[in-house]
């Protein structure tokens, strides 16, 4: 396999089917399917979001573990999770026995996510934020496909009123084939493009392990930046678990066009964010952060005045622009704040606090939305992407980039 793709090449591929199998397993099979089990608003954004609560607790010490006993090794165990994980849901038949599988599923893009960036990181040189971005769309590519493709499974015959049990689980068995053909790719491709890693000491590789997370969080550059993304993808969350609900119950669209709607918000990602990326590398990260910062907040805030499918589908097209211009930024503008040989610990700590935000969206969401109805949830969580810009912009200064 090595010797027919680049490592680069390589890792896209292997993101591809691992991010398949991830989002046959979310959006909108997720919701629907604690619905399906009796599930309320609250109960359904935490089934949404206690995946990325995993993420918070295991995305920091992966990457800088990382950077301690090689890539290789910690995306390996990761990947082992993407495969192994979907399978388990065939045993759910309750809620609760729903939440401790995705909160163990949530190991999965905890390990592989951080560490697959540091691996970019460590090759980019000044193209980080170009090639930082190929990677994310190329691997995307994977929920773009894996949305639309799990809302047809789970989209009934005319007169059907609902999946049944067996709907959920073609979705995640074919979610468990994705994760084993990414697993399968990776050993190919980790066995031959590995390199030997310098042994160390337990003492010694603590050391490194603790020096390494202390000087990237002590960054408050870092941790600011890493919050943007985090606070814009709480409104991402929040769409991965209510726009599936809100598209069928409230606007009467089908399951599909749930998915489809899903689909176009990360066509627009996908297609912009090389050029965003390959933007911020010639004339900086900020500007772009900020306008997509604002983007979000507009289009998410007014998701709940349309019904129309096209006009949902515009404001979906919207919003994945403003996250092509955040996600874009975000990423390489950490890397260029840190020293290469934390680049691992940078990625986890962007990874945690990026989790924090997707964790809390569709968990803010569920409260909101138990108390209020779907416009003033939706304004209140669009109006904390608009106070975080003002706070980026001072905190975050950087030298303007050479041309």
């Amino acid at each position: 396999m090595a010797g027919v793709l680049s490592p680069f090449t390589a890792l896209c591929t292997v993101g591809f089917f691992a991010r398949l199998s991830y989002a046959l397993a979310r959006s909108p099979v997720l919701p629907l399917f604690a619905l399906y089990l009796g599930a309320g608003p609250e109960a359904i954004g935490f089934a949404v979001g206690i995946s990325t609560v995993t993420g918070i607790f295991f995305k920091l010490p992966s990457g800088a573990l990382s950077d301690i006993i090689g890539r290789r090794r910690t995306m390996l165990f990761g990947l082992v999770v993407f495969a192994a994980m979907p399978f388990t849901y065939l045993a759910v038949r309750d809620y609760q026995l729903l939440i401790v599988i995705r909160f163990i599923h949530g190991l999965a893009t905890a390990v592989y996510g951080p560490v697959s960036m540091a691996v970019v990181a460590d090759v980019a040189g000044a193209r980080k934020g170009e090639l930082l971005s190929w990677f994310s769309s190329v691997t995307i590519i994977g929920n773009l496909l894996g949305a639309p493709l799990g809302g047809f499974i789970l989209h009934r015959a005319p007169g059907v009123s609902s999946p049944s049990l067996g709907d959920f689980h073609l979705a995640y068995v074919l979610s468990g084939i994705a994760g084993l053909v990414s697993l399968i790719l990776a050993l190919g491709v980790l066995r031959d493009g590995s390199r030997a890693e310098k042994q160390n000491s337990l003492k010694e590789a603590y050391g490194r392990f603790a020096s390494g997370i202390r000087e990237v969080i002590s960054d408050r550059r870092v941790v600011v930046t890493s919050g943007m993304e985090g606070i814009q993808n709480m409104t991402v969350g929040a769409l991965e678990a209510f726009l599936p609900i809100y598209a069928v119950r409230v606007a009467g669209l089908t399951e599909f066009q749930a998915g489809l709607l899903w689909g176009v918000q990360i066509v627009v990602t996908i297609l912009s964010k090389p050029f965003m990326g390959k933007t911020s590398d010639h004339y900086g990260r900020k500007p772009l952060i900020i306008a997509g910062m604002l983007l979000c907040a507009s289009s998410f805030g007014a998701i709940p005045l349309l019904k129309d499918f096209y006009l949902l589908a515009v404001a979906a097209m919207v919003f994945g622009l403003g996250e092509a211009f955040v996600t874009s930024s975000t990423a390489a503008l950490i890397a260029d704040l840190c020293r290469e040989k934390n680049f691992g610990a940078a990625m986890g700590t962007f990874g945690t606090i990026f989790d924090i935000g997707h964790a809390s969206g569709p968990i803010v969401a569920g409260l909101l939305l138990a108390r209020f109805d779907y416009l003033p949830s939706f304004l209140m969580m669009a109006s904390l992407l608009v106070i975080a810009t003002p706070l980026f912009i001072g905190s975050v200064r950087v030298a303007s980039p050479s041309h």
